[in-house]
C-alpha cells in the first residue's frame, strides 16, 4: 500500500507540473513559437514544438491518470533528455538538472507502472 501510494505521488504530482507549467503554456503560445522553438534534431521548429506538446500535454495527462504509464513516460524521458543533453548543451548544470529533474520520474515508472492508484490497474489489471 505504501509503495502504491509512493507511485501515485511520483506519477502525478511531476506530470501535473508538466502539463500545467510547461505544456499548456506552449499550446497558448504556439503561433508566436512555433518558428523560433529549439530544434535540436533538425525535424523542423513547428514539428519540434509539436512533439515537444505532445509529450508535455497528452502524455502528462496520461500519466497524472495512470493510462498507458509506461508508454507515455517514454516520450516524456526523450523529451527531457532532449532537453538536458541537447538543446542545453552548452548551458550550465543547473540548466541540465531541471529536465533531468523530471526525466527521473518518467524513468522510474517506467520500470515500476503505475501503481495500484490508477486506471491501468483499474481498467488493464496491470501494474
Amino acid at each position: 500500500m505504501r509503495t502504491d501510494i509512493g507511485l501515485l505521488i511520483l506519477r502525478v504530482f511531476p506530470a501535473l507540473m508538466m502539463l500545467l507549467a510547461h505544456g499548456l503554456p506552449k499550446i497558448e503560445k504556439f503561433s508566436v513559437m512555433k518558428d523560433s522553438f529549439p530544434d535540436p534534431l533538425g525535424l523542423g521548429s513547428s514539428l519540434s514544438l509539436g512533439l515537444t506538446i505532445f509529450a508535455e500535454v497528452v502524455c502528462a495527462g496520461l500519466l497524472v491518470l495512470g493510462v498507458f504509464t509506461r508508454y507515455v513516460a517514454v516520450p516524456l524521458l526523450i523529451t527531457m533528455i532532449v532537453a538536458a543533453f541537447i538543446v542545453h548543451s552548452a548551458d550550465p548544470w543547473n540548466k541540465k538538472e531541471f529536465a533531468l529533474l523530471f526525466a527521473i520520474p518518467c524513468l522510474s515508472l517506467i520500470f515500476t507502472g503505475p501503481g495500484r492508484f490508477s486506471l491501468d490497474r483499474l481498467f488493464l489489471k496491470q501494474n
